[in-house]
């Protein structure tokens, strides 16, 4: 039997995509494509280059994984009856945490901020993988505009999903995504020491969640352009 080389697979991921019109999940571009990628990864950071470290992420990211479309799987939210992720009919900016990761001094606040402005045009989504007891005493930092969900790895169904999901990139990762649910882009936020000065770390993470906001209202505005409108009869 004729057999491929990775590198031909890797080129011609941008036409599977094509030929699978559009279908391509994200659960299964993490199963081709992250093990080989995370083992190049985990190198790089353990020899301290975390430029190809980036470099590496980056080309995973874009070649690979954007472009898929988040998978449907189970939530459960605090402040609201939405139960999967597929209740949520605007783009979204989803990003996954956990409560033992301690955020800078002005990340919440700078998020808590560009929810409210945006609130109209965007899900804001902060999925925690963890249980109910250790998001309830994270829930107060957060603004209602923000819709604060959880996943408990132990008693979710959809376990192949959020296997995937949350071991793939790590965490905090951010997922813009398209009303669609097609992956507009994936970023990793860059975590400043809680030490940091809050003025530094809330300049830095508005910045980010800014770029992210742009990328997600440039995407719905020429989807929006594609999309065919009809015309109804009087």
């Amino acid at each position: 039997m004729k057999k491929f080389s990775p590198f031909f697979l890797f080129a011609l991921f941008p036409l599977l995509i094509s030929a699978q019109q559009d279908t391509l999940y994200f659960s299964e571009a993490v199963s081709l494509y992250i093990p080989k990628h995370n083992k190049e990864i985990n190198e790089a950071y353990r020899y301290r280059d975390s430029e190809r470290a980036k470099f590496l992420f980056d080309s995973l990211v874009n070649n690979c994984l954007k472009g898929t479309y988040i998978d449907n799987f189970n939530i459960t939210c605090l402040r609201r009856n939405n139960d999967c992720l597929n209740d949520y009919k605007k783009p979204i900016y989803l990003l996954t945490y956990a409560s033992w990761c301690v955020p800078g001094k002005g990340e919440i606040p700078a998020l808590n901020e560009l929810a409210e402005k945006y609130k109209e045009e965007i899900d804001f989504v902060v999925l925690y993988w963890d249980s109910k007891a250790e998001v309830k005493k994270v829930a107060k930092e957060y603004t209602r505009s923000i819709h604060l969900v959880y996943v408990d790895e132990l008693q979710n169904k959809d376990a192949y999903i959020v296997r995937n999901m949350k071991h793939s990139l790590g965490f905090p990762t951010t997922f813009y995504i398209g009303s669609n649910k097609q992956i507009i882009d994936i970023s990793r936020i860059e975590m400043l020491p809680y030490t940091e000065k809050f003025e530094r770390s809330y300049n830095l993470n508005y910045k980010n969640v800014s770029q992210g906001i742009s990328e997600i209202l440039a995407f719905e505005e020429d989807l929006l352009a594609k999309t065919p409108f009809e015309i109804l009869p009087n």
